[in-house]
């Protein structure tokens, strides 16, 4: 009897497993159906800020307003730890790199500038002689396109994308912040010309200005600001997370308030280098989005948008100046201001912003060692002529360095390949020559990179700006903090984290709030765009998207 029992028992058992499988089988969750249309925002932006260090984002926080830089934080995904993975970081490559997902060793845009060795003088990065300027006189400030930028953009991508329905325009006081962004595919990108005043653009892309950007030029709003001059936006005495009103180490006269009323219809490039500047950059763009319907639609636009004064106040009198403090509290202001707009004419929740910057910034060398720490400066016209005087000396051979520039010294081929001296014997003494100037923590042979002792970080972004056709022969790294400028205000282009590490916010649709320590690179900033449009990544792209901002 208890056998029998025992047997209806395990019965019942194995009865109840049965249907226990068969449930959660049939309760098991299925796979995701994709929608019937393929959602997007209708308008993405990209707000990059030039020389925005990292840190800008929390040193001056508790001073920010709730709804310019504080509201991208707290309603968007901070990706804090987001670094630059080559050197030298300069605008250009910063700009490029954002919105290719690619390196210079890719892209081509190894610099603001760089030396060609096939017409044997500099080139700058937009350069462009076939092409004449529109919205102004002529002048060698309008012949500029993407045309030295070796890849596909995130903006050119959309364009395919959509079949050329997505309008793309790019915005910025510097051309290269307006162009290389927008890509060759572009509707529109416009500059500023600081001779006239005027925004203006290149045949590249149309053939007269539209009638929203001739008017507006003829309003002169720089002179309207000029009459302000600039003061602090606060007492200046508040002013804590900052130096003395006055240094010797900035580079402009540096006592507030600035005079500016004398640059009236004299010197409108003078608006570069006051807040100002990124003032009338957005107000721009809240007018181009009105004029050109952006985000009306249901074709994805995409505005492209650069705050460049950032740069040349930064370039001026450096990160600790208050300056620097006021020309980013300003910028607050006008960043609340632009956000406001776009939540009401294209609508909160409808839009996809990012906060970017294309580098940092070092301390100014005179603030670190008045602080004990080291630091300093090198010049490539020294460096050039050491180097070339040094080598005559030796090897009997006259200036045969063309170049010092982008931290890498630049031989003339012509005489190396046929002198009496093997090139690498030129390089070798040049190395030991260079490594024991000033300030140089070691020099290598580009051609060469994997075989140097150097640490793998240094190594990787070296590679990642080393293109075949456009860099030098050698690279030089200085030691922290010191760079390659004058010993007044500052500037950029090192490995350090003060120049690579930058700031990376996205707001808006398909954006989760939070933010990730996870490392993550300039690059993936277009992977992630085109992983939350649906697109495809732009041709030279080497980036992985950003995973963790996405609600989609």
């Amino acid at each position: 009897m208890k056998k029998i029992s025992y047997l209806i028992f395990s019965l019942s058992l194995f009865s109840l497993s049965i249907a226990s499988a068969q449930t959660k089988k049939t309760t098991s969750p299925q796979p995701k159906a994709f929608p019937a249309e393929v959602a997007r925002p209708k308008l993405v932006v990209g707000l990059v800020v030039d020389q925005m260090r990292w840190d800008y984002l929390y040193r001056y926080y508790n001073r920010y307003t709730n709804g310019g830089f504080k509201r991208l934080v707290n309603e968007g995904f901070s990706v804090e730890n987001t670094l630059i993975p080559y050197t030298p970081t300069y605008t250009a490559c910063g700009h490029t790199c954002i919105y290719t997902g690619s390196v210079p060793a890719l892209h081509g845009i190894i610099g603001n500038d760089w030396y060609d060795a096939e017409t044997k003088k500099n080139l700058y990065c937009t350069e462009d002689t076939s092409v004449t300027t529109v919205g102004s006189t002529p002048s060698s400030e309008g012949q500029m396109s993407p045309k030295n930028m070796l890849t596909s953009t995130i903006t050119d991508e959309l364009r395919l994308s959509t079949n050329f329905k997505g309008k793309v325009i790019g915005i910025s006081l510097k051309d290269r912040g307006s162009i290389l962004p927008a890509g060759h595919t572009a509707n529109a990108a416009y500059w500023y010309q600081g001779t006239t005043g005027n925004w203006i653009t290149s045949s590249y892309y149309m053939k007269a200005v539209p009638t929203w950007i001739a008017d507006y030029n003829k309003l002169k709003l720089a002179n309207k600001f000029y009459a302000k001059n600039w003061e602090t936006l606060y007492p200046i005495n508040t002013y804590v997370n900052s130096t003395a009103d006055e240094k010797a180490y900035e580079g402009k006269t540096s006592t507030f308030p600035h005079q500016l009323t004398q640059n009236i219809d004299k010197n409108f490039d003078a608006i570069r280098s006051t807040p100002y500047g990124n003032t009338i950059t957005l107000d721009l763009a809240k007018l181009a989005i009105l004029s050109e319907d952006l985000g009306q639609d249901n074709n994805t636009d995409f505005l492209a948008v650069s705050c460049s004064s950032t740069d040349y106040i930064g370039h001026g009198y450096g990160p600790n100046s208050i300056e620097v403090e006021d020309t980013y509290l300003r910028l607050d202001k006008d960043v609340e201001e632009f956000l406001n707009y776009l939540d009401k004419k294209v609508g909160k929740g409808n839009y996809t912003i990012f906060l970017t910057a294309d580098h940092g910034a070092a301390h100014v060398p005179g603030f670190m060692t008045e602080n004990k720490i080291p630091a300093g400066v090198v010049s490539d016209r020294d460096i050039a002529t050491k180097l070339n005087a040094f080598l005559n000396e030796k090897f009997k051979v006259n200036n045969i360095v063309l170049r010092s520039m982008n931290n890498q010294i630049i031989f003339d081929h012509d005489k190396t390949d046929n002198g009496s001296v093997s090139f690498d014997v030129i390089k070798a003494a040049s190395i030991e020559y260079l490594k024991k100037l000033d300030g140089f923590a070691n020099v290598v042979d580009i051609s060469r990179i994997a075989q140097s002792t150097l640490p793998e970080i240094q190594k990787t972004m070296i590679t990642n700006g080393y293109n075949a056709r456009r860099s030098g022969d050698l690279y030089y790294i200085l030691n922290p903090n010191w760079f390659n400028g004058s010993s007044t205000g500052t500037t950029h282009g090192n490995w350090n984290p003060y120049d690579a590490h930058i700031p990376l916010v996205f707001m808006g649709w398909g954006i989760k709030q939070g933010a990730s320590n996870k490392t993550h690179y300039m690059t993936d900033i277009s992977a992630t765009l085109a992983a939350l449009l649906h697109i495809q990544m732009p041709n030279g792209c080497v980036g992985e998207p950003i995973t963790e901002i996405t609600n989609k």
